[in-house]
């Protein structure tokens, strides 16, 4: 994979945790309609690690990433992201940290199909009023093997070249976490190799922290770390994993009753 111009990350020296929860909760209503999203989660992304995160539906996963990304307020416990607690920040300070140490990769694309894909990268952070050399928007959309697309537009790409895309504009800022949540659920099985091997090269390479939802076990096989909830509870853990493991643990909670 090519490198990103300019000097390397310092994240991985200066940040060896790039997001972590300690015992949170996350409460959504009151009363009898009171759901427990989340129940006591601690979980830590470290740099240059893939985590992904697996459970049966309504189990906390998207909530997971939200909370962990700043986007949803927790009820109880703590949030940090790459070394700065961001727990009670004001709505105005987590917009900055999202904008410097977050990337965002979901299952829909969300490109604009009257822009380039180069335009697309660059599209976020003009909006917000940070100006992103355009040296920069091309080495990493060359990163993600589409130097040759920089000038297309979305209906004249793959859709596993539009996710990368997509990836490309999520990791531009060089973010100390990149949150992916089903982002090969729309993807043919092909597509769907490239963009995983994609992600891991970037881990590998780049000593990008990557935290994952997926339903696929194949997929989640990828990462370096299979973490599941149950009921908003952390209740399982593979390291290293095989697809055939993941299966049989997913397949052993969605068979729990409730």
């Amino acid at each position: 994979m090519t490198q990103l111009s300019g000097p390397p990350p310092a994240r991985s020296a200066a940040f060896p945790i790039a997001a972590e929860l300690r015992d949170v909760s996350r409460v959504h209503g009151s009363g009898s309609a009171m759901v427990r999203a989340l129940d006591g989660v601690s979980l830590a992304f470290p740099a240059g690690s893939w985590t992904a995160v697996m459970g049966p539906s309504g189990s906390g996963k998207s909530t997971l990433l939200h909370c962990a990304a700043g986007l949803e307020r927790v009820t109880g416990g703590q949030v940090f992201l790459a070394g700065q607690e961001i727990t009670g920040a004001p709505d105005a300070v987590l917009t900055r940290l999202r904008r410097k140490k977050i990337g965002f990769v979901f299952q829909s694309f969300n490109l604009m199909g009257s822009l380039t894909a180069e335009q697309n990268v660059a599209l976020p952070l003009k909006l917000a009023g940070v100006r992103v050399p355009r040296g920069d928007v091309r080495a990493v959309l060359e990163a993600v093997g589409l130097g040759d697309r920089l000038r297309h537009r979305p209906r004249e790409l793959s859709g596993g070249q539009q996710q990368r895309v997509a990836i490309a504009r999520a990791m531009v800022t060089r973010p100390a976490v990149l949150f992916a949540d089903e982002p090969t659920g729309a993807l043919d099985s092909a597509s769907a190799r490239t963009v995983l091997s994609l992600l891991r090269r970037m881990v590998d390479e780049e000593g990008q922290a990557i935290a994952m939802v997926t339903h696929d076990p194949a997929a989640a096989a990828r990462a370096d770390t299979v973490v599941f909830l149950s009921d908003g509870r952390l209740v399982d853990r593979l390291d290293r994993p095989t697809a055939a493991q993941v299966a049989e643990r997913l397949a052993r909670l969605e068979a729990a009753p409730c």
